[in-house]
Formats: C-alpha cells, sequence, structure tokens
C-alpha cells in the first residue's frame, strides 16, 4: 500500500488530497499542527522543525501560510518562516523521497504579459505581496531539489475558505463592484489540484500549471460561485485606475494591489506540458449536467 504524507492536511487543499488518495487506498500521514481529516496526524510545525516523513513513499507539500500582505512587511517574516524556510526543511528531510510540491501561479511576474502563460514565465520578481514572493522563492527552491511543482491559480470548491468570504463581504444591496472589464481567468477546483497532486507522482521534476479545463469569463464565474451559495447579484465595473487608486491608498477595507490586479488583467495558464502526461482536469464550475459541480457546499471553514 502505498504511503502519502501531506503537509497541510488539515488545511483547504490539503484536506481535499488527503481525502482523495485515503479514497484510492492509500495510507495517509497528515503533517501538521492540527490532525487532517482522514488517516494518521505527524505534528509537524512548519517553521520551527523539520518533518518526521519515515516511512513515506511520497511526499505532497501543501502546507503554506497564506494572506495578502504587501511585500517587506512585518507579516512576510511569518510567511518566509512557513513558506520558505519550511519548504527548505521538508526537501532536506525528503531524503531522495518523490516530493510534488503545491506552488501557485502568484509566483508569476504580474508585470508581463498574462494572457497565456506557460511554466517559463518568469517568476524571480514583481510580486505584488509578500506571499507571491515567498511562495516563488520556495518554489526556486523546490525545482532545484528536483521536485515536481504543481501552479494552481484561485483554487476553489467545497470548504473554500478565500473565494467565497471575499465575495461575500463585497456584495451591497445586491451589487459586487469589479475592477475594470470583463477579462479572462483561470480557476482550479480544488479535486482537480488533488488529482493532479497524485497523478504528478510519476511525472518528471519540473513546474506544471494546473486548471480547470477552459478558461472562465471573470464576471460569469463570480455569478456563479456566488449563486450556488444562494446569492445572485448585479456585477458592476469600476475603472481600474480607481480601483488601483483606492487598494494603494487603503480606502476600501481588504481591498490591495494585488486583489485589483487578480482581477482586472486575464490571467489565463497554458496546461499543455500536464495534459501531455495524460492529466485531464474532470472538474469545473458546471458539469453536463449544468450543476455546479465543483463548487459543492462552499460553506467557511476557519
Amino acid at each position: 500500500m502505498l504511503r502519502i504524507a501531506v503537509t497541510g492536511a488539515s488545511g483547504f487543499c490539503g484536506s481535499h488530497l488527503a481525502r482523495t488518495a485515503a479514497a484510492r487506498g492509500a495510507e495517509v500521514l497528515c503533517l501538521g499542527r492540527r490532525p487532517g481529516p482522514t488517516g494518521t496526524h505527524v505534528p509537524w510545525d512548519a517553521a520551527a522543525h523539520p518533518p518526521d516523513l519515515r516511512g513515506a513513499d511520497l511526499v505532497v507539500h501543501c502546507a503554506a501560510a497564506v494572506g495578502d500582505h504587501p511585500p517587506g512587511s512585518p507579516a512576510e517574516a511569518g510567511q518566509r518562516a512557513v513558506n520558505v524556510d519550511g519548504t527548505a526543511r521538508l526537501l532536506e528531510a525528503a531524503a531522495g523521497r518523490p516530493v510534488v510540491f503545491v506552488s501557485s501561479a502568484s509566483v508569476y511576474d504580474p508585470r508581463a504579459d498574462r494572457s497565456l502563460v506557460t511554466e517559463d514565465h518568469a517568476t524571480a520578481d514583481g510580486h505584488r505581496n509578500a506571499y507571491g514572493r515567498t511562495k516563488a522563492a520556495a518554489d526556486r527552491l523546490a525545482l532545484a531539489a528536483g521536485a515536481v511543482v504543481l501552479r494552481p491559480r484561485a483554487v476553489y470548491g467545497p470548504g473554500d475558505p478565500h473565494l467565497l468570504p471575499r465575495l461575500l463581504e463585497r456584495v451591497r444591496g445586491g451589487l459586487l463592484l469589479l475592477p475594470g472589464a470583463d477579462v479572462p481567468l483561470s480557476l482550479t477546483a480544488v479535486q482537480n489540484l488533488a488529482d493532479a497532486c497524485l497523478a504528478a507522482a510519476d511525472w518528471p521534476p519540473g513546474a506544471y500549471n494546473i486548471t480547470d479545463a477552459a478558461p472562465y469569463r471573470r464576471d460569469a464565474a463570480v455569478r456563479a460561485v456566488l449563486a450556488a451559495h444562494g446569492v445572485r447579484v448585479r456585477i458592476g465595473h469600476v475603472p481600474v485606475g480607481l480601483a488601483e487608486f483606492a487598494a494603494r491608498r487603503r480606502l476600501v477595507p481588504g481591498l490591495t494591489p494585488y486583489a485589483v490586479d487578480q482581477l482586472a488583467r486575464p490571467v489565463v495558464l497554458d496546461t499543455a506540458r500536464a495534459r501531455a502526461l495524460g492529466w485531464n482536469p474532470a472538474y469545473g464550475l458546471t458539469g453536463g449536467g449544468g450543476t455546479f459541480d465543483a463548487i459543492g457546499d462552499m460553506s467557511v471553514h476557519n
């Protein structure tokens, strides 16, 4: 029986992966400060010490410190301790075991065109928040160590603690204001990411973009996500320049330059590299019957 070590198994992505791996017959070791949804809990504080990977045949590193903090802010030190230093500790502890590292499309430099982003897109500079900067540093460590690096974008699905709450808090009187005109965006169903994590055990080392089968129109995707939660909205468009000004001056609580960038500009990831290895995303915002098969119960889990 394959034994898989999943870091961050109590979190959004890690918990889905742990359950998926167990359902497919694997024995799951859930590494983190809290127990995962299944398998054996192996306590690990990524910011403090190396993980215990004894007995693991495969390591999937999902643990991360998230949050939209400005680069250079005091919060960046905490993210670096987990995202960079924790990844370095894990890679050293893996000691020759295959490692799949769950990175992020936030590693890509936002200053260049992102209408079709391949894995060769620059990742060294330009990040609009500390999360992107620290994940990019961890991404480089993982690639240098010979890991398989997965780069999803805007992961959503049942139990989503990020996308849905941010959208809900912006709805006022049935109106949701978004920056700029409607644009195409790649999104990643958490179920597709879990499938990719398990398939990637057999992939050559390197970086792979992971998204749903096709990009979505932003406005339609937002309506679908909110409608699945019983919220019907009208969408209004705010000039991008005005939204960026408000974000820089912190005139709107929670609105940041990173958030404006992610919503106002086309960001489409090219997944040809993963597809060439036989991976095909099976989930999306709408299924064959028109249901929101990848959303499920998107209740907020803290």
